[in-house]
Order: C-alpha cells, then structure tokens, then sequence
C-alpha cells in the first residue's frame, strides 16, 4: 500500500518487507525510561519515525495522532514516535504539543533504530517520514515510507490497524 506522493517501501533498501519480523530496539522516551518493542508482543504497534520534533508537517502528523488517540486504543495498537531529537528536546516538545504516546529518542548512535528500518537520511541527519504496523506477534504488516517535504496520508494505516482487528 502506497499513498500518492509516497515512496513505496520496497523502493527504500532496507526497509522490512511485509511479514518480516520488525527488528527489535530499546531506545529512551521522552522521559529518559527505556522503550523495548519486544514488550509490546501481544499488542499492536504502530511505529512512526518523523525527522524532527517542533517542524511543520511532523506537529501536524503527530497532532492528528493525538487528537485520533482512542482510534489506536480501540484497536489494541500502541503508537511509539521516533525521531532523531535527543529526550530533552522530546520532553519539551511532548509538554507543548500533549502528546499522550511515546516520544523515542534515536539520538545515539546517531540515527541508529532508523538505519535499521531503512529510513534514515545520511546526507541530512535525519529520519524519513517511515511508517510501520507490526502485529502482535512482532511481523511487520504495513510499511510506508514519505521523502522529505512529504506528509503521510493516515488514512492508509489507519486502515490496515483496523484490518488487524478484523
């Protein structure tokens, strides 16, 4: 599944295909307590990586999440957000935003989590806007990934996270 204005997640290397399992992390959120995806067997995830806290298109994405949070609650889905920021830019931004969902921070080794789902810009430092639902059992069951400049169409995994569900 593609939105328009997207990049397909096959044309990115090395972004988990479709029935892959996620690969596994731990990073910090923002309030610096550890963050495993592993603890999340047995839920659904929805795993959003976005450039940079405080810019434009990425307040706009994550409010839309915020605002539409019982969406993923009903459908038993944890929403986890990573970007590059470091946790004390994540904690401001989360206190100004209120944004009830994890802020991940993929500060060091810089942009690490990022590489390993094939979304991370070496050139400019940062994540790309990469989408991915892993189900319950940690397989990857949706991935979108959005160029720079380009918002993400929620639509579309909002539909496959009900799908889940059935």
């Amino acid at each position: 599944m593609t939105a328009p204005g997207s990049v397909a997640a096959t044309e990115v290397v090395g972004v988990p295909a479709v029935g892959e399992q996620a690969p596994d992390f731990t990073l910090v959120n923002q309030f610096g307590e550890p963050v495993r995806l592993a603890d999340f067997r047995g839920r659904n995830v929805v795993l959003v990586f976005y450039p940079f806290a405080f810019s434009g298109i990425c307040t706009g994405e994550l409010c839309e999440i915020r605002d539409n949070l019982a969406v993923f609650e009903h459908s038993d889905a944890e929403v986890l957000a990573v970007s590059v920021d470091s946790k004390f830019a994540l904690r401001a931004y989360a206190g100004q935003e209120g944004y009830g969902f994890n802020l991940l921070a993929d500060f060091w080794p810089h942009g690490s989590v990022a590489q390993a789902y094939g979304v991370f810009n070496d050139r400019a430092g940062f994540a790309l806007r990469g989408t991915f639902l892993v189900d319950k059992a940690g397989a990857v069951q949706f991935a979108e990934v959005n160029g720079p400049g380009e918002a993400r169409d929620q639509d579309g995994w909002r539909k496959a996270v009900a799908a889940l569900v059935g």
